[in-house]
């Protein structure tokens, strides 16, 4: 048996070990990737710069920490960090990989599609980077902008397919999106709820309200697919809101509440692939 003297280097060691910047966001990893999937379905055919939006998507997220670590290195602490020097490698690792991708884009994609999508990943990407300087990134406006921005990956999958953005696709980004700020919104309240369960007091309601009117929207978006006889739309939407309305009520139960993350996320993850699967099979 080990004496303490004997494990102490070892749990120093691994608390020094240099962070792996990967996302681990279940959820948000869900709307950028599942898009990227779907579409590759629904398009029918397959092109080989599509693995070129998958790189870039995810080089594009796993990029942000890092970046936002180091700006606020030199615009805020002013001073250098331990991790830093692992961020920047990490940093510029995810820039390779990006840029290799982001050319083989350049090559493949009409120039104005390109201008149009890289114009508009760059100034989210600039937005993204100044939320966070200010520590506004819990802002409702921001989230539902990061779900439009995350799910734009069907987008840019099916303009590597086809060399155009098909109806049916700007129809499943709208869909999308609209599921996944509901999503975002949810877990939100639901981190509200477990702040105040700590802290012993009533939870803010901004985001359980934005919550509420975003499931609205969705039922709505579901009667009219009903009326328009999109029926696997329907069906759709209808589980976005019965599951996320669900999760809504849990977030009254203390127990419930005390659920790790992780399987919140994973709990997102699902709920988001078999909306995806729905909305393909309407959308066929």
């Amino acid at each position: 048996m080990q004496t303490p003297a004997q494990t102490a280097p070892s749990l120093s060691q691994a608390s020094n070990r240099p962070k792996v910047y990967i996302p681990r966001e279940h959820g948000a990893t869900a709307m950028l990737l599942t898009p990227i999937f779907s579409v590759a379905i629904l398009a029918r055919t397959w092109h080989w710069s599509e693995v070129s939006v998958l790189l870039a998507a995810f080089a594009a997220m796993s990029a942000k920490d890092p970046a936002v670590l180091l700006v606020r290195q030199r615009f805020l602490w002013k001073q250098r960090r331990p991790d830093s020097f692992s961020a920047l490698r990490w940093l510029l690792g995810w820039s390779v990989v990006l840029i290799a991708s982001v050319l083989i884009l350049l090559e493949t994609w009409p120039f104005k599609a390109f201008l149009a999508i890289g114009a508009g990943v760059a100034a989210f990407g600039c937005l993204a980077i100044a939320v966070n300087l200010k520590n506004r990134q819990r802002s409702t406006l921001f989230q539902i902008a990061s779900a439009a921005a995350l799910t734009s990956t069907s987008l840019a999958t099916c303009i590597s397919a086809i060399g155009t953005i098909a109806s049916w696709c700007w129809w499943f980004w709208l869909l999308t999106a609209m599921q996944a700020s509901a999503g975002i919104l949810v877990v939100h309240a639901r981190l509200d709820a477990r702040i105040a369960l700590r802290k012993a007091a009533a939870a803010t309601p901004q985001f359980r309200r934005a919550s509420q009117a975003a499931l609205g929207l969705l039922l709505c978006a579901a009667f009219a697919a009903t009326i328009l006889r999109r029926i696997w739309i329907a069906l759709a939407l209808a589980l976005a809101v019965v599951g996320y309305a669900y999760d809504l009520v849990r977030q009254k139960d203390s127990i419930s509440l005390q659920m790790p993350l992780k399987t919140v996320g994973q709990q997102a993850l699902m709920l988001s692939v078999l909306y995806s699967a729905l909305l393909i099979a309407g959308l066929w």
